[in-house]
């Protein structure tokens, strides 16, 4: 069994387990050192049958053996009772509903869906950049009706907004805030799920719209970037960056490219005069989040990797080093506009989805938000 660092074996389950999502986590968990796989959720059309029978297997590696035969039942809350952390991997039309009574039956959800991410006692976490804002967890509980005892939930960010923010928050760690960003996505076709983006949109063609996408990253990149302010009422908030206020441009693109976004950011700084091209690859390649100083087994040894070549990062090349758990940074130089501008590449899939719930989860048992029995 896979035991945690005080030795407790760590169930997990798994919402959404036969979609693209889903995958992933079941490739991730089923060879985690912590968390071992106890129970599998899809739909009604899923649920009695064995996983091998149930999936559209999508992924590059065989279905591990811990879950093929194991059963699917349906996403209802007396399945998991067992569970000590459940992901959530299910699609945004259904993760309302089936999240929030999870949270109610008192079960810790660490979901991949956007349907919580604004919600003012939600935190959107991504692992390498602002896990401090766990810290409002207690809060989120004592709010519910009635206050529950282990039971919450946790959201990561868009596959696009993890990407960037992480070199973000290097800079601004290393040089204060930050007073403005542009950023143009080149987004991979798997980020729109499976089937995704019909062939005849995508061959040989860039499709400049993807539907609410510029508004989340410039929305999510303040939630995230900001910190948590004390109201007077008592109540904690997300201050949204309001003490250094950030304005963010975003422009994204679909681009026939498998996995990986690609994003072309340009920032400028608080400070005059701004940093310069060396003294912020500098700073990337120092940057260390806690996640990797605590402990967490699935960080990357590098959070940032930054490339000398000019023609890197590339998604081909580069989007599975170090399993996709980091991003790659490239192309460092001065912005005649802003004040220094980069190239940033994110696994969409690895730390863009399900690795960043994972590590989130790593973090609150780290943390002792997580009530292991």
């Amino acid at each position: 069994m896979c035991k945690n660092p005080d030795g407790k074996q760590i169930k997990v389950g798994i919402l959404g387990a036969t979609g693209t999502v889903g995958q992933r986590f079941i490739i991730l968990l089923a060879k985690h050192p912590w968390f071992t796989i106890h129970v599998l959720g899809a739909s009604s059309r899923s649920a009695g049958k064995s996983y091998t029978q149930a999936v559209m297997w999508k992924q590059t590696m065989p279905i591990p053996s811990v879950v093929r035969d194991m059963i699917v039942h349906e996403c209802y809350p007396e399945h998991f009772a067992e569970c000590d952390i459940v992901f959530s991997g299910l699609d945004a039309d259904a993760a309302g509903e089936i999240e929030s009574a999870f949270r109610s039956a008192d079960l810790a959800i660490f979901s991949n869906a956007k349907n919580y991410r604004r919600d003012p006692s939600v935190p959107l976490i991504v692992p390498l950049v602002n896990d401090s804002h766990l810290s409002i967890i207690p809060q989120q509980q004592a709010l519910q009706n009635p206050p529950l005892k282990k039971g919450f939930i946790v959201t990561n960010a868009n596959c696009s907004t993890t990407g960037y923010v992480i070199p973000l928050r290097a800079l601004e760690k290393a040089f204060g805030p930050i007073e403005s960003c542009l950023v143009t996505t080149m987004q991979a076709i798997s980020g729109a799920g499976y089937p995704g983006v019909p062939s005849l949109d995508i061959i040989d063609n860039v499709v400049p719209y993807i539907g609410g996408e510029e508004e989340k990253i410039e929305w999510e990149t303040l939630k995230i970037l900001g910190g948590i302010a004390d109201g007077d009422d008592g109540i904690k908030t997300f201050d949204m960056h309001a003490r250094h206020p950030l304005r963010v441009s975003a422009s994204c693109n679909r681009v026939p490219v498998i996995d990986g976004h690609m994003m072309c950011v340009s920032v400028r700084f608080q400070q005059r005069p701004p940093p310069s091209p060396q003294q912020v690859r500098e700073a990337l390649v120092a940057y260390t989040p806690e996640a990797q100083s605590i402990g967490c087994p699935s960080v990357p040894v590098h959070a940032i990797f930054v490339h000398e070549e000019p023609d890197r990062p590339q998604p081909r090349l580069d989007r599975y080093y170090q399993d996709g758990a980091g991003v790659s940074v490239g192309r460092v130089r001065q912005c005649p506009v802003l004040d220094i501008k980069f190239v940033v590449l994110a696994n969409n899939v690895s730390i863009g989805a399900a690795t960043s719930s994972i590590i989130n989860a790593e973090l609150a048992v780290l943390k002792g938000i997580v009530k292991v029995e």
